[in-house]
């Protein structure tokens, strides 16, 4: 695991500015801030910062250090000394680390059981994301046994699912809302119009043309333009699909803001001037160790990959939450003041798994943590 070090802030923060950080700079703090870096400057504008903000970074850090006592398998009673993270319920700070994004990873994508076309992959990822809950997957492979688009029956799944929503059982999770897609397919069962949605998708070969995609835009592209699916599901779902085998775009080249992200972002600065989330989020991702460095951090990275847009995007939701509590005088841009899920203690967490070509899993498996 990799720490960030002091890094000598102050020399890099006033010698040789404009090489080492472009059009973006880090300036001094801002009169009456407590924290160290009291603006920033994104796109070519100064945007003062709130409290938050160090939050932000605060929050990263310390959720990761959970993340990492929990592989450990700590005995220690608490996880973490913050007691907002000790709690509530949280993501990980990287998206990929969630319980949801490795089930989805190591048991629908990258199975070793598994031997399937690019119909089968972008079949299973998206049936599996559409309700993004592993007991409605593991219900389905119960009663069909291996899920893929060239076993795929319509009447099946749909009576499958019928019966467990009138049984009181939830299809769906309750991590976003999904648009049923009522108005495309016509079907008053949300999930009968999902399964259509699949369907359409493959007839108008969404696998083959998401493969022929050049970058991650493209493929947001792509699947913005299919019935129901909306901004904030086109950029989950193209950054769920380039964990399989067919795209691996660099997670640092495309973002969108989600509703959330921007609730966080509103609570990170006074005003953020018209400059855009995204642009904000890449801001953030550019000068991770940076800011790491200014708050006298330390962050443990992932095995060596720091923090990516995805990730920094996800961690401007969490923040959003985390503030309804630490910092409930900042008012966001969603008006929302309670988080809903607390934290449960769990079991030890087992060794991580992610795609083969970020090159961790051998770091892993080497890895003293787990020998």
């Amino acid at each position: 695991m990799a720490l960030y070090g002091r890094r000598g802030w102050e020399a890099a923060l006033y010698s040789d500015q404009d090489e080492l950080f472009g059009s973006d700079r880090l300036n001094q703090p801002a009169v009456g801030t407590s924290h160290p870096v009291g603006s920033v400057e994104v796109s070519g504008v100064a945007l003062k910062t709130t409290p938050v903000f160090e939050a932000y970074w605060r929050f990263a850090a310390n959720r990761q250090s959970i993340f990492f006592r929990r592989l450990r398998g700590s005995n220690e009673p608490e996880l973490t000394d913050d007691p907002v993270l000790s709690s509530y319920r949280f993501t990980n700070s990287y998206r990929a680390s969630d319980r949801v994004s490795q089930y989805l990873i190591g048991k629908v994508i990258w199975s070793e059981e598994g031997n399937w076309s690019d119909e089968d992959q972008f079949f299973r990822t998206l049936l599996f994301k559409l309700f993004n809950r592993i007991d409605t997957w593991e219900a389905l492979e119960d009663e069909l046994g291996e899920i893929s688009w060239a076993n795929y029956d319509f009447r099946v799944i749909d009576s499958l699912l019928s019966e467990r929503q009138a049984a009181g059982e939830r299809n769906y999770s309750a991590a976003y809302i999904m648009p049923s897609a009522g108005s495309a397919f016509g079907y008053k069962r949300k999930h009968a119009n999902h399964l259509r949605l699949l369907e359409w998708m493959i007839s108008e070969r969404y696998p083959q043309r998401l493969k022929a995609c050049l970058n991650m835009s493209n493929a947001f592209d792509l699947l913005l333009a299919a019935p129901s699916i909306g901004p904030f599901l086109a950029y989950q779902f193209a950054t769920d699909l380039n964990y399989g085998p067919l795209t691996s775009f660099s997670e640092m080249e495309f973002v969108k803001a989600g509703p959330g992200a921007l609730d966080g972002v509103s609570k990170c600065f006074v005003s953020t001037e018209g400059v855009s989330a995204e642009a904000i989020i890449k801001h953030m991702a550019k000068h991770q160790a940076d800011y790491f460095d200014a708050f006298e951090i330390d962050f443990s990275d992932l095995w060596g990959r720091s923090l990516q847009l995805i990730d920094c995007q996800n961690l401007f939701c969490e923040i959003a939450k985390y503030s309804r509590v630490a910092f409930p005088e900042i008012e966001g841009s969603s008006g929302r003041s309670r988080i809903k899920q607390k934290f449960k203690p769990a079991r030890r967490l087992s060794a991580p798994v992610y795609p083969p070509d970020w090159g961790l899993n051998q770091k892993i498996a080497e890895d003293p943590l787990y020998n």
